[in-house]
């Protein structure tokens, strides 16, 4: 039996964040079919599986072969350019490519996937050591959209007669063979049968390569590191890019050999405190505070319109995706979600020159002349809970591409919002999830580096331990 693709391939079209041109490598262009008369594109049709469709569709992606300036001329190996490592991080992120296979026939998992993939071993060799290859003992089952020979594959490689032939998951139920786990050595021996998902184009972080990590370091001691984290930077890594991180970069400035943990997240396009644990105990112990609310959290937010001052409540629908939901009413098994804004005030909208520096996206804001930096006091931390709750009140973070312009929409149309101040009433249940898929619509992608939010003070144990991160990117005009 061939090796088998479940193949997910989602356009995303996001902007570049530029790299200094000493750090832009070229990134590996990867196969999957050729056409006969491209030589400038590779033509690919993938099938792509939906979450939110029941259909099978084919798109038609195209990976343009990039010119790269080279110290030497770029040879042809196998009809792809000479591929000259996956690090440091080039100036793009390509649009997202996950394989998945079954192995039919073991080996060592680097030659495998080269093999199976047509990819060049050190370009397979920089994914695993991204942290960007899974591996499962037992093929887990495949969505309703797979395609009657996926689910035949399925079923022949999940077959009782032919797992109970495989030693490797004996003692093990199917559902725990079934758990999948990252592969950290390029040796690693996968024997046949075993699932495999390799993120080919995984998320990358350009800007980790223009930091001067010692200088964003705030405090270091024996228990934690307290870094002042940049816009457009992950904290702990990705799913498919561990290496590209702040606790990756912090511990190699400052030379520690043991690496740093996260203790807790702010997201990718905020920047300010972040404590990283240098033990796995004090990971432990750091969370046992922020549980028993003794870790205290204050923002700057640089909001489009003014805010009221006093605490502000809404509570967040529990769905683990983006966007995040929140009703002005309480909403049964709805968690939550309050801060205080303790000040607000005018200040100037950020000039061109800061905007572009720091990627400030256009998000469609009719009045820009004046931005207002709000001091907040964060009193439950739910993800996305100030972008959500100030967009809720009609004053989206300056940048914020994914809140501003839904609250640009509830403007214009009030009563869009089936959650918030003016929502209507819906005399069924299928006319309400109808206004809450379009009010959804209404919601843009995630920002790509920077938005008007900073964690700008962290503090624990009655703030025995209290520590500032310096002047928001938006005061560097």
């Amino acid at each position: 039996m061939g090796s088998v693709s479940f193949t997910s391939m989602l356009a995303n079209g996001c902007r570049n964040f530029s790299a200094p041109v000493a750090l832009v490598r070229t990134l590996a262009l990867t196969h999957v079919a050729l056409s006969e008369h491209a030589n400038n594109y590779k033509h690919v049709k993938v099938a792509c599986f939906s979450r939110s469709s029941k259909k099978r569709t084919t798109f038609a992606c195209e990976s343009l072969k990039q010119d790269v300036t080279q110290p030497t001329a770029v040879s042809s190996v196998n009809g792809y350019p000479e591929y000259t490592r996956l690090l440091p991080c080039p100036s793009h992120n390509g649009p997202p490519r996950v394989e998945h296979l079954v192995v039919s026939e073991g080996g060592p998992v680097l030659e495998y996937i080269c093999k199976t993939l047509d990819l060049p071993p050190q370009f397979v060799a920089d994914l695993i050591h991204f942290g960007a290859v899974y591996y499962a003992l037992v093929c887990p089952k495949p969505p309703p959209t797979a395609t009657p020979e996926q689910m035949r594959v399925f079923k022949e490689v999940t077959a009782p007669s032919v797992l109970k032939n495989r030693a490797s998951i004996k003692g093990k139920t199917v559902r725990e063979a079934q758990k999948t786990f990252r592969i950290t050595q390029a040796d690693e021996f996968v024997e046949a049968g075993t699932y495999l998902r390799v993120h080919v184009h995984p998320k990358r972080f350009p800007r980790c390569y223009e930091i001067d990590w010692k200088s964003r370091i705030i405090a270091v001691s024996e228990e934690f590191v307290v870094l002042d984290k940049p816009a457009g930077t992950t904290v702990g890594g990705t799913t498919d890019n561990i290496e590209e991180s702040c606790a990756t970069f912090a511990t190699r400035a400052l030379g520690l050999t043991t690496p740093l943990n996260t203790t807790h997240q702010i997201d990718n396009c905020t920047e300010g405190c972040v404590v990283l644990a240098r033990t796995k105990e004090y990971c432990s112990v750091f969370h046992g505070k922020i549980r028993e609310k003794k870790v205290k959290k204050v923002y700057l937010a640089l909001a489009a319109a003014p805010v009221p001052t006093g605490i502000i409540t809404h509570y967040m629908r529990p769905i683990n995706v983006a966007p995040r939901l929140i009703s002005e009413d309480f909403i049964e098994r709805w968690s939550l979600c309050q801060l205080e804004v303790m000040e607000c005030k005018e200040v100037p909208w950020p000039n061109a020159v800061v905007e572009e520096k720091y990627c400030v996206e256009d998000c469609g804001w009719p009045s820009k002349d004046y931005a207002y930096e709000c001091k907040i006091n964060l009193l439950t931390g739910r993800t996305h809970q100030v972008r959500a709750q100030l967009a809720a009140c009609g004053a989206p973070i300056v940048g914020d591409s994914m809140y501003m312009p839904a609250a640009v929409a509830e403007m214009e149309s009030p009563g869009l919002n089936p959650f918030g101040q003016y929502k209507k009433h819906y005399t069924t249940e299928n006319d309400k999830e109808t206004a809450v898929a379009g009010w959804i619509a209404r919601h843009g992608k995630e920002p790509n580096v920077a938005i008007g939010l900073q964690a700008c003070q962290i503090s624990w144990d009655d703030e025995k331990h209290t520590f500032e991160a310096r002047a928001p990117w938006w005061r560097c005009q």
